[in-house]
């Protein structure tokens, strides 16, 4: 059974009594100055039409000038975001950057609307020296109440959670707390008893009591330098699929097997091109062991190639059929987490770019094409029986190579024409007529 978790765009537990009062109050007081409400005002493409939506989420000062750490699923697509600080001042805030493969992002404060220089902001603590048991604070805004505090402990420190659709963490390592959050909360601080933030609350377990996870401050600090200096964060990509070792040694009878497996690579990419291939068993990349019996393990091995510079050279020893072998292969730059989206308005849908990791999520053979994010119901599209989920592969018999040559075609596509489209969805391709009209964009 698959667990299901959810993003978060004053319960004060009984052992709290126990507790060294003063010393939770100081650990409140360095960080409550520095919370910020944050209600970002999205654009989406919802039944194949833009929609604006307002959600609520949480975030944290972090620098005085007005830098302030959120989630990615926060600030993701956001057009205008309105900040109210602790002290109910309200602000307007630009997205310096997001990155959702680790769920972070980055806004600026526009202090001049308050007549503003600087504003408190808190201290990232070293998440590494976290211990389970050990007592935290929850800040943010549960459920848009702003301005929450919960309180509860540290129930794991490595966490490790399978990627769910758009909910992906390949670098992640969670920070498990009992500690109260709940929708809203996304954002948020986690605080220990010294008034650091030692994580970014941003997932919780549906139909779990208290089951709550926040992004380690060691994870975040990368990023936000990244973000700040230049609104992205770039990453090395080789094109492998790993998976710990633990499976191949109980058949192989080799219990002190090391290394980490390769289970897939993908055509084109840099780990093909070199010769590497699934199964093939890495024991050292780039001169140093990697080792990975569990899969917990399997993050910081993807981290240390993501944050190898780009075009990068990396070495692997790869051990295939009792045989050593020396690989060698140059970094790629790895692609966008989301494609660009376009509404097609006379056709009545919105259709999005094929990124690798669409191909990947679909099981699509190449990154050709666009994708079907919206259909609006009893529109042409929806009359022609397509469906968000299809991609799209051939307009009027001519192939569609990518997102910006199915503008062209589509933007130079003739005016009252009905026209067919050949589309793939799952295993079945399709051939559907737009019917004629007037064209409207």
């Amino acid at each position: 059974m698959k667990k299901l978790f959810y993003f978060f765009c004053l319960a004060v537990p009984l052992f709290a009594q126990n507790i060294d009062q003063p010393l939770l109050r100081n650990a409140r007081d360095r960080v409550f100055p520095a919370l910020v409400h944050i209600q970002p005002v999205k654009e989406f493409y919802f039944s194949g039409e833009k929609t604006k939506v307002q959600v609520t989420g949480s975030g944290i000062i972090i620098r005085p000038d007005g830098y302030v750490l959120t989630n990615s699923h926060v600030a993701e697509k956001a057009r205008q975001v309105k900040c109210t600080l602790s002290d109910k001042t309200e602000l307007s805030a630009e997205v310096i950057g997001t990155d959702p493969w680790t769920d972070l992002a980055v806004l600026k404060l526009n202090l001049g609307e308050a007549g503003l220089q600087n504003v408190p902001f808190a201290i990232l603590g070293d998440s590494d020296k976290l211990q389970l048991g050990e007592i935290v604070l929850a800040m943010g805004s549960p459920l848009g109440l702003s301005r929450s505090l919960s309180m509860g402990v540290i129930s794991s420190v490595d966490r490790y959670i399978e990627d769910e659709g758009e909910m992906v963490s390949p670098y992640n390592l969670w920070i498990q707390t009992d500690a109260a959050i709940n929708p809203g909360n996304s954002g948020g601080p986690l605080v220990n008893l010294s008034g650091q933030v030692i994580g970014i609350n941003a997932r919780a377990l549906i139909f779990g009591e208290n089951l709550g996870f926040a992004i380690p401050a060691n994870t975040a600090r990368f990023v936000i330098d990244q973000l700040i200096r230049n609104g992205e964060v770039e990453r090395s990509w080789l094109g492998v699929e790993w998976q710990e070792v633990n499976e191949l040694a109980r058949y192989s009878g080799a219990g002190n097997l090391s290394g980490v497996l390769v289970a897939q690579v993908e055509p084109g990419s840099p780990a093909d091109t070199a010769g590497l291939k699934p199964g093939d068993l890495i024991t050292a990349i780039n001169q140093k062991p990697v080792q990975a019996w569990y899969r917990e393990e399997l993050p910081r091995i993807r981290l240390n190639i993501a944050n190898l510079p780009v075009g990068s050279p990396v070495h692997m020893l790869v051990r295939r059929e009792a045989q050593d072998h020396s690989l060698q292969m140059i970094s790629a730059k790895i692609d966008k987490f989301y494609g660009d989206e376009f509404e097609c308005l006379e056709w009545e849908m919105a259709v999005e770019e094929i990124t690798d990791r669409i191909v990947r999520n679909f099981n699509l053979p190449a990154p050709a094409g666009v994708i079907v994010s919206g259909v609006r119901r009893g529109g042409k599209a929806h009359e022609a029986g397509l469906e968000r989920g299809a991609v799209i592969l051939k307009m009027d018999g001519l192939d569609i190579r990518d997102m910006a040559h199915f503008k062209e075609l589509y933007q130079a596509a003739e005016r009252g024409k009905a026209h067919l489209l050949q589309s793939l969805t799952g295993p079945s391709y399709r051939y559907s007529l737009i019917p004629a009209g007037e064209q409207n964009d």
